[in-house]
C-alpha cells in the first residue's frame, strides 16, 4: 500500500471514529435528557391534577388556572385517577389490565413509578391527600421530542456525518499530499542522479525536521557515493597526474648528472636532489593509495594533528620548488594566540595534496601573477583562502568545475587534466570540511575552504 494511501486512511479512521463516537454520544444524551425532563413534565401534570380533581380546596382552582397559563397541553395527554385504593387488591381492577404490571408494582412499591410504550410515556404516582386516603394518579402523552426533535435531531447527525466524512476525506487527502510531497521531491529528485552526476544534490528543507534529516542522509550518502566512486574512477588519471612533477624532477636530475663526469660532491649534491623528490614521490603514492582505499566514511584513514600554518608553508616550498616563476604571498595576519587553534585533525599527505593542487591551479592561471593565501580562525572552522587574479571561469561553465576532466573552455593554452579540483574536494570533504569557489572571467577565482578546529585541550 502507498504511503499517501495509508496516511488517508489511518486519517479517515482516526476522523471518523472520534466523530461517530462524538455524535452518539451527544445523542445518546439529548435523548435521556428528552426522557428525565418529559418523565419530570408528567410528574408536573400529575401532581396538579391530583390537587385539583382530589383536593377540593381554594387553591385548587389557583393551581387549575396556573395549568392552563402556563403548562401546555402534551400531545395526546391522558390521565385517570383512582380514588381511596387498596394497594392489595390494585392488581385486580379491571381499568388496570392495559397497563405494564411491572410499572404498577413500582408504582405501589416505590410511591413513583414510569415507563414507555414506544412513543408514549406514562408516569403513575400514589398521591396522599390531607386525609390520608392514598390515590393512584395515572398520567400519559405522548412525547412529541422523541418522535419529532430527536427524529431531526438524528438526521441532522447523518447529514454532519457525510459532510463531515467528505471534508475529512479532503482534509485527509491534502494532509497527505503536503507530508508525501517533499519526500516525492526526494524519490524524483534522486531517480535523476546516476553515475554520470553524482556530484547533484538534494534541496534540503528548513522546517520539516523529518525530512530534513531524510534529505542529509541522502546527501551524505551521495558524498560517499561519489567520493569512492570518483577515487577509484580516476586513481590511474590522478596517480599520473600528481607522481609526473617528481618522476620529472627525478629524470632530468639523473641525466645532467649522468651527461659528463663530475665530482664526488656534485654527485652527492646530485643524489641528495633525487632522494628529496623521491621522498615525495613516495609520500604522494602513499597518499594516492590511501585515497583510492577509503571511501568517504573516514575508518580507514590514519588521522592525527595537523597544525595548518605549517601546512601552508610546506604547500609553497612545494609550489614554488615546481612553478620556479611563481609569486605567494602569504597573510597570516588572522592567527590567533594559541597556536591549538590552528590544529586540525587530518591526514598530513591528503591534506598537502589537496592544498598544493588548489595553488598550483592558482599559480597556473594567473601566467606569473602574485597569488595570495589567508588563514585564520572563525567560528570554529579554519579557513584557507587562496585567491589569484588570472584568467577565471566562465560564468556558465561553474556548474561543472566538480566533474572529472573538466576543463573550462578558456585553459586551452595552460596544460592540465582536469582532476585537481575533484580530487581537492573529496579530500577536503573526508575531512569533514567544505570546498567553494568563487570565480569571474578575466578577473580572478577565490578558493575558500573551511576545515572544523580540532577538539584539543587548550
Amino acid at each position: 500500500m502507498k504511503l499517501q494511501n495509508k496516511i488517508i486512511y489511518i486519517l479517515l479512521t482516526a476522523f471518523i471514529g472520534y466523530t461517530l463516537l462524538f455524535s452518539g454520544f451527544i445523542y445518546y444524551s439529548i435523548s435521556r435528557f428528552a426522557f428525565t425532563d418529559f418523565y419530570k413534565r408528567l410528574e408536573i401534570r400529575a401532581i396538579a391534577t391530583a390537587k385539583i380533581e382530589l383536593e377540593k380546596q381554594k387553591d385548587g382552582s389557583v393551581v387549575q388556572q396556573l395549568r392552563q397559563d402556563y403548562l401546555e397541553p402534551l400531545t395526546n395527554e391522558q390521565h385517570f385517577i383512582l380514588e381511596d385504593i387498596d394497594p392489595e387488591n390494585l392488581f385486580d381492577d379491571p381499568r388496570l389490565k392495559e397497563l405494564n404490571s411491572t410499572f404498577l408494582r413500582k408504582v405501589t412499591s416505590d410511591g413513583i413509578g414510569t415507563y414507555s410504550d414506544h412513543n408514549t410515556f406514562y408516569y403513575g404516582t400514589i398521591y396522599k391527600t390531607p386525609n390520608q386516603k392514598e390515590h393512584l394518579i395515572i398520567l400519559s402523552a405522548e412525547n412529541y421530542f422523541i418522535t419529532h426533535h430527536l427524529a431531526y435531531l438524528r438526521n441532522l447527525i447523518f447529514t454532519s456525518l457525510a459532510i463531515a466524512f467528505l471534508l475529512i476525506i479532503i482534509f485527509s487527502i491534502m494532509f497527505s499530499r503536503k507530508i508525501i510531497e517533499p519526500i516525492q521531491n526526494i524519490i524524483n529528485k534522486t531517480k535523476k542522479i546516476g553515475s554520470e552526476n553524482l556530484h547533484m544534490r538534494l534541496e534540503v528543507p528548513v522546517n520539516n525536521d523529518s525530512v530534513r534529516e531524510l534529505a542529509q542522509t541522502f546527501n551524505d550518502m551521495l558524498n560517499r557515493l561519489e567520493t569512492s566512486f570518483e577515487t577509484q574512477k580516476n586513481f590511474i588519471s590522478n596517480a599520473s597526474h600528481e607522481l609526473n612533477t617528481p618522476l620529472t624532477s627525478i629524470i632530468g636530475e639523473a641525466d645532467v648528472a649522468l651527461s659528463k663526469i663530475r665530482k664526488t660532491e656534485e654527485y652527492i649534491e646530485s643524489i641528495t636532489a633525487i632522494l628529496g623528490e623521491a621522498e615525495k614521490l613516495q609520500k604522494k603514492t602513499q597518499a594516492l593509495l590511501l585515497l583510492a582505499q577509503t571511501g568517504f566514511d573516514g575508518k580507514r584513514q590514519k588521522f592525527g594533528k595537523v597544525r595548518m600554518d605549517q601546512l601552508i608553508l610546506d604547500v609553497k616550498e612545494t609550489v614554488e620548488k615546481i612553478q620556479t616563476k611563481t609569486k605567494i604571498c602569504l597573510d597570516f595576519s588572522l592567527l590567533p594566540e594559541n597556536p591549538l587553534l590552528l590544529k586540525v585533525m587530518g591526514n598530513e599527505q591528503l591534506l598537502h595534496l589537496a592544498v598544493s593542487n588548489i595553488v598550483l591551479n592558482a599559480c597556473k592561471y594567473s601566467d606569473g601573477k602574485t597569488v595570495n593565501i589567508a588563514l585564520g580562525v572563525m567560528d570554529g572552522n579554519i579557513i584557507v583562502i587562496v585567491k589569484d587574479t588570472g584568467i577565471g571561469i566562465p560564468a556558465d561553465e561553474m556548474e561543472y568545475i566538480y566533474d572529472p576532466y573538466f576543463r573550462a573552455s578558456n585553459t586551452k593554452n595552460h596544460e592540465g587534466y582536469g582532476i585537481g579540483l575533484p580530487l581537492a574536494r573529496n579530500i577536503i570533504r573526508i575531512h569533514d570540511g567544505e570546498l567553494k569557489v568563487y570565480s569571474k572571467l578575466d578577473v580572478g577565482t577565490t578558493v575558500e575552504i573551511n576545515l572544523p578546529k580540532g577538539n584539543f585541550v587548550l
